[in-house]
């Protein structure tokens, strides 16, 4: 990293910290090639925008760490749906592989993109995986896309039991259940599928009735649609009853699951999907869900 980039990082790290409204405004234009009426959000990305500029964010901080939102969803009655943990550290130099089982996951609290699958049964670069998330948790995750939030996790590494979602026939990724809820209130499912290495992957948009809803979709060039027959999840029902649980009191939150064979796992909570850029949804549902986020349930700052 050359001078002019160094201070350029300091610069965008000094806004986060102090003026993050200036810095939002100046990316969406950016992103959109529009001016951000905070005065006046209307769509699902505006007020997500305006929620992050004048909402009280400190309990997102705790629901985006990947560790104590577990706390939460214990409290919500909802112990049983979480992934177990089989270790928690601050420095992956400490993690014993040795007493892991034979296949098991590595993440960050504080990111995304930091997972690691380690199959024991194959050959696998312990000094590579250590010292990747060792680099990760120096990273200040907020700072990427003006998501301060993220800065007040206290970044650890955690290791969880491997889920075998054995969906080969459909997907070559784990097929993630996102559930958009408004108020409280589940509205859509967002299924993301086929991830392939962050080139891309592959989604759908489906009502709580598992009907394809191809008015609220968009095609981008790294979301890209797709008409593969996603089969129901059997733990539909109780997916949707545990994401109205969990975003009981917040004017909107995205919560995350995964089905084996009917058997639900939460997966996170995010209050900034896509960084409030969703590209994804078509300008209709856009307005839809801008419609139904009431801005009067945030506490303020």
């Amino acid at each position: 990293m050359n001078i002019k980039q160094w201070l350029k990082r300091i610069y965008k790290r000094f806004l986060v910290d102090h003026y993050p409204v200036l810095l939002i405004k100046k990316s969406w234009k950016s992103f959109t090639g529009k001016n951000l009426d905070l005065k006046n959000p209307q769509t699902l990305n505006e007020k997500i925008q305006w929620l992050i500029c004048y909402s009280d964010t400190k309990e997102w901080t705790c629901l985006a760490d990947k560790i104590l939102v577990r706390d939460y969803v214990k409290a919500c009655g909802l112990e049983d749906i979480l992934v177990p943990v089989l270790g928690i550290w601050d420095d992956a130099r400490k993690i014993d592989f040795d007493v892991l089982p034979s296949k098991f996951v590595l993440k960050c609290n504080h990111d995304s993109g930091s997972v690691i699958i380690v199959d024991k049964t194959k050959p696998y670069d312990k000094a590579f995986i250590v010292e990747s998330l060792n680099k990760a948790l120096k990273h200040k995750y907020g700072y990427a896309h003006v998501e301060p939030h993220y800065n007040g996790i206290k970044p650890m590494i955690l290791a969880e039991k491997f889920l075998d979602l054995d969906t080969s026939n459909i997907s070559s990724s784990a097929i993630d259940y996102k559930i958009f809820c408004y108020g409280g209130n589940p509205d859509i499912i967002w299924i993301a599928y086929n991830r392939h290495n962050g080139q891309y992957c592959n989604h759908q948009t489906r009502d709580l009735e598992w009907n394809r809803k191809y008015d609220y979709e968009a095609d981008d060039p790294y979301y890209r649609l797709d008409d593969a027959d996603i089969p129901r999840p059997k733990s539909l029902t109780r997916m949707i009853d545990a994401a109205r649980r969990l975003s009981q009191g917040f004017p909107e939150v995205r919560v995350d699951f995964y089905d084996v064979n009917g058997m639900l796992f939460f997966g996170e909570m995010t209050f900034t999907s896509d960084c409030g850029r969703m590209p994804f949804f078509s300008d209709y549902y856009q307005k839809r869900a801008g419609d139904m986020i009431d801005l009067s349930l945030a506490k303020r700052k």
